[in-house]
This record gives structure tokens, sequence and C-alpha cells, in this order.
């Protein structure tokens, strides 16, 4: 799918346009990366190799249906789902909104995915396909909105896929499921992770945050994920905030903001992080992300890898591989051997 073609995409309603991509993509029509990455862009995540730092975040592709063909187009690493224990219909339609002034979206979707089982199948079958792509894949793990115990479904998950997927991150920072934001503090955290590691096998677990979080929250983070040793973060998930900037004319419709207006806040955020966990922990850097500039921001502030979605509703999928040639030039222009001397150094 070119880029001419995605923007086209934007004039359709946008879970159609959507729908529309991932179609594409599976079938072929996806740009396709032809060249390797510069070797300057080749780091490690938490033990895992990455040829470059350019990721896809979850909720592009729900139900990883096509994590070879976003590997193909140029994303160094991919994350799918997020995947609930039970399939979920997810909130009620209208819920994706496309803020274009703004470079925005606003989502209120609920973890809308076809569960555990259909995801695992699909992820089996990847297992032995001669031809899958190269790169890491990961699964976004979240809780049903009717759970019973909400830690305990992403036990069930980590069990039931440990084996198939290259890492997993345990979401709890969605705004779209009530009261799933409060597993990020106090001894809901605590519980919750005892449990994810009670679940856990070989592969590294990463804890996603809410970029509307204070600095003290921020600081009983960190001492959880230490105390249970997680393999690392990622920062950050949508905001429940609404800049006075936003013009266009959704920009109060409910759910998790994201995109271009989040860029600043979740820089910010990824920052007091790193200053708090220091050099060794893995973090993932997320939010307004939408080209090279965007990116050597984030590696800078303190990101070890990044992650990108929204920037790819307004500049289509073409949009990961200009993003890694040119941070490939800024850390050559700055005199970086290699990605990792720079990650943290404005921090």
């Amino acid at each position: 799918m070119s880029d001419a073609l995605a923007k086209m995409l934007t004039l359709l309603p946008a879970e159609t346009a959507h729908r529309t991509a991932l179609m594409g993509l599976k079938s072929g029509f996806g740009p396709r990366a032809n060249t390797p990455a510069d070797p300057v862009l080749k780091t490690a995540l938490a033990g895992l190799e990455l040829a470059h730092p350019v990721g896809l975040a979850a909720g592009f592709d729900k139900n990883a249906e096509a994590p070879d063909a976003l590997l193909n187009a140029g994303f160094g690493f991919v994350e799918v789902g997020a995947v609930t224990p039970l399939p979920q219909a997810g909130n009620p339609q209208p819920r994706l909104f496309r803020l274009r002034q703004d470079k925005a979206v606003i989502n209120r979707m609920g973890f809308n995915n076809e569960g555990l089982d259909a995801v695992k199948a699909r992820l089996e079958a990847r297992q032995d396909n001669p031809s899958k792509a190269e790169g890491p894949v990961g699964v976004n793990l979240g809780a049903n909105k009717d759970s019973e115990d909400r830690a305990n479904d992403y036990a069930i998950l980590l069990k039931a896929l440990s084996g198939l997927a290259d890492f997993f991150t345990v979401n709890i920072s969605s705004p779209n499921t009530p009261g799933l934001r409060t597993l990020q503090s106090g001894d809901a955290l605590d519980e919750l992770l005892k449990k994810v590691n009670d679940a856990r096998w070989a592969e590294p677990v990463f804890l996603k945050v809410a970029p509307d979080l204070e600095t003290a929250d921020i600081e009983a983070i960190v001492k959880a994920v230490e105390t249970h040793a997680l393999s690392g973060l990622i920062v950050s998930n949508t905001t429940l905030a609404r800049p006075e900037s936003l013009q266009s004319r959704h920009k109060d419709e409910a759910g998790g903001l994201s995109g271009l207006p989040l860029k600043t806040r979740s820089t910010e955020i990824l920052r007091q992080f790193r200053r708090l966990t220091g050099p060794d922990l893995p973090i993932i850097g997320v939010g307004g992300v939408d080209g090279p500039d965007a990116a050597y921001a984030k590696i800078r502030a303190g990101a070890d890898a990044i992650q990108l979605y929204t920037a790819l509703v307004y500049q289509g999928p073409g949009l990961a591989l200009k993003i890694r040639d040119g941070l490939a030039e800024r850390l050559k222009a700055d005199g970086f051997e290699r990605l990792s001397d720079a990650v943290g150094v404005d921090v």
C-alpha cells in the first residue's frame, strides 16, 4: 500500500479505513524494505536483537493478522494486540475519531479483539511458516471489561502464549476499560506483578504506563518494576488530557488522545522515568512520533527503542522506513557510532 493510497483512506470512516489498510497489508500491497538498516541502528532491547529501533505500537494489528507484512514494511519490531482472554466487542461505535487539524486521534475502542484462542492460533501458524519475516513480534495483553479478576487475566494470557511471541506487554494504562488504570498503583500493582512473574516464562515482559502520572506515581512504578524484576517499560499510552491547543471538532470526544499533541508530555514522562531508573532498564518510547526528529528526541530522552501508530494514519506505512533512515542520519551527524550511545544523553 503506497503512502498516497493510505492518505486516500482518510476519506473513509476511521474504523473502515483501518480495516481496509490492514486487509491491504495482508494482501501484499504494503511497502517493502528493500535495503537493510544502517548498522549504526543495531541495538539490543531486553535481550532482543533489533536491526533498528523503530517499532509498531499495539492497536493497529489487534488480532495478529499481519505481523509479517508489517515487519516487511520496514518496522524493526511489531507489537500485536491488545488481546484479552475472551473475545470482546469493545465500546459502541463511533469510537475512533481523527483530529485532522491536530494530527491526532481519539479512541475509546475498549480492547475490541477476537480473544486469546484466535490470536494463539495465528501465532502458532506463524511459527510453522518458513517464510515469516525477520524481527521480534510481541503481544500486548489486556483484561476483559467484565473480568472478576483482572490480574489473573494477564496470567492466563502469559501462560497460554509463552513460546509464541518474542516479548509481552502488560497493558494496564488504557483509559477505555473502566478501572483498569487503578492497577498502576499500590497493592494492586504489586499483586498484578506477582501474578505476572508466576506466569511468565522466558520472554521479556514490559509494563505499559500512562502519560497522566504524577511524580509520586512514577516513583512507585519504578520501585515496583525493580522489585518484581520486570524486563522494561513502555512510556506511554494515550492521554485523557485535552491540551488547549486542540482545534479539531472531535477534540471533546471521550477516550484516549494520541498523536502530535502527546509528543511533548510523553517525552517528558519518559525523561522522568529514565532519570529514576538509571541507564540500564530498557524503555520503549511512544507518543507523537511523527518523523525522524521526534524519534531522535525520544532516544535522547532515554528510549532504547520507539514505537508509533497514529502518525501512520496521516502519513502512511512508508513512514517507518523514513524514520529509520532519518534516525541513522541524525546519529551519524552528531558523531554517535551506535544507537545505544545516544540513549538518554539529554537526561
